[in-house]
């Protein structure tokens, strides 16, 4: 996919060419100062005139006419340099990489030093190079007839990466495509149709990544789920006729299982909402009812292909919500893994259930530090909208850790309020110790108060994500569908993670 090349070459034959572009630097340098010259100065005056813009992410094409041996070149606007940061120059890069996907380029070149600035070196350039050419090409192939005519697609990209280590920018892009990687498969996953995911279907999925990265890997059938007690996973699984499957996949980075972080990912793969069920608007797209399941999925075969030096056990808890003579009800009570009792008061509250036992079972295999992911509540997005995560937590210097490298993903995060009104809230039940729902007010906030009952004294962070799993519209890292969220933060937390006092 990438060749890195130290020395700059405009004699080499390419079918495109990427460089960027900074607004109103004094002179060029570098190899703008190069392409100027071969250019006979004419790029300074295309510049000067407007044709060619530094404006943030305006994308300028100009032919060579010959002036060098690559055919075409993609000018991409980075704005003022002091601004550029990472998070822009991916956005700014991943709209060059679809703007060279729409000619149907099946090669092109990069300058890397012009991606350069003092805040962003030339690792983090090419990480970004990496990552952005892997999310903005993706595409769900989904299920239309296929055409006879074969895809162009864009397969290989030199990088000039003259004054910077060849060996440190060839391993910096192989980082960024692993995470870009990473968030494409939880994306697909998110846009499979519940009928061709089933929790069968995504255990299958699980025990593959296993087999590729050499995971531990555990899938729980109803029997076994059964014998284990988790009657809030089986609840929710009453009415469906597929079976339920509770996900394990174990990585282990140290020589000692210990500091173990647990990863726990909501896979609801289609939601009805049970017998509070619905409306007919409402139902549609809860295919992606498994986002966080498919971010955790995501996120751990990010770390099967770069292989930190940490302990970590994904969870995931997979079924669907149906409704049958079976199905669960409102007024059920029901019994979790941990012992707690359960009033039901909405069987469309179920994200929170399986969780919960989701949750007991990570720390009983050994999670001393918990991130749960979910598409929980509508309730997250009327406070946050649908460009930012809500996180909850019992332990701030942990949500540090993964507000940190949410923020380093380009992936924002909200902390919402725990008090201990909210948990008085959820463990008011005249007949269990705890109801699923307690109301509509603050419902975001009740929901992970609930699922916070079951993580008790081990660090916890919830994020839910019901607003950022996936979006209506194109953007400059992706398409409209599945987003892919949380999958990179998730990767980043682990790659990052220390160890903390409890």
């Amino acid at each position: 996919m990438f060749t890195v090349i130290n020395e700059i070459d405009f004699s080499t034959a390419h079918e495109g060419m990427i460089i960027g572009l900074f607004d109103k630097p004094e002179k060029f340098s570098g190899s703008l100062a190069k392409l100027d010259e071969l250019f006979g100065g004419q790029l300074t005056e295309l510049v000067k005139a407007g044709d060619v813009s530094a404006k943030y992410k305006k994308i300028s094409k100009v032919h060579s006419f010959g002036k060098i041996a690559a055919k075409r070149i993609w000018f991409v606007g980075l704005g003022k340099e002091k601004e550029c940061n990472f998070e822009k120059l991916n956005e700014a890069l991943g709209k060059a990489f679809k703007a060279v996907k729409a000619s149907k380029l099946q090669e092109t070149a990069i300058l890397l030093d012009t991606f350069m600035t003092e805040s962003v070196d030339g690792i983090e350039a090419a990480h970004a190079v990496g990552e952005a050419f892997s999310l903005a090409t993706y595409q769900f192939q989904g299920y239309k007839q296929k055409s006879n005519e074969p895809e162009k697609k864009l397969e290989k990209i030199t990088v000039y990466s003259e004054g910077v280590d060849k060996e440190d920018i060839q391993a910096s892009l192989t980082v960024g495509l692993a995470f870009g990687n990473g968030t494409n498969s939880a994306r697909t996953l998110v846009n499979i149709p519940g009928n061709l995911l089933t929790a069968t279907d995504m255990a299958d999925y699980a025990l593959k990544l296993a087999s590729k990265y050499d995971f531990e890997a555990e899938v729980l059938d109803k029997e076994e789920i059964e014998k284990l007690g988790m009657g809030a996973f089986l609840a929710v699984n009453q009415g469906s006729t597929e079976p339920p499957k509770m996900i394990v996949l174990k990585y282990q980075g140290k020589e000692q299982w210990e500091n173990v972080i647990g990863l726990v990912g909501k896979g609801i793969t289609f939601d009805t909402g049970g017998y509070s069920i619905k409306t007919k608007a409402g139902i549609v797209g809860m295919k992606s009812d498994m986002g966080g399941a498919a971010a955790v999925l995501g996120a751990m075969e990010i770390i099967g292909e770069l292989k930190p030096e940490q302990n970590v056990v994904a969870v995931i808890p997979s079924t669907d919500n149906m409704i049958s003579g079976n199905a669960f009800k409102p007024d059920d009570v029901i019994t979790s893994m941990s012992g707690k009792t359960i009033e039901v008061l909405n069987t469309d509250a179920e994200g929170r259930l399986v969780l919960a036992d989701a949750v007991t079972y990570a720390k009983h295999h050994g999670a001393e530090y918990l991130v749960d992911v979910a598409t929980l509540t509508g309730g997250v997005i009327t406070a946050l909208g649908l460009h930012t995560t809500g996180a909850m937590t019992n332990h701030e210097t942990l949500y540090e850790q993964v507000l940190e490298a949410s923020m380093e993903a380009g992936e924002p995060v909200w902390q919402l309020p725990l008090f201990e009104k909210d948990k008085e809230r959820v463990r008011n039940s005249k007949v269990a110790d705890l109801n699923n729902s307690p109301g509509s007010e603050g419902h975001a906030i009740v929901a992970g108060a609930f699922i916070g009952e079951f993580a008790e004294g081990t660090p916890w962070v919830h994020l839910d994500i019901a607003g950022t799993s996936t979006t209506s519209k194109e953007h400059d890292l992706g398409p409209a569908g599945g987003t892919g969220v949380m999958t990179r933060t998730l990767a980043l937390f682990v790659e990052r993670f220390e160890p903390i006092g409890k």
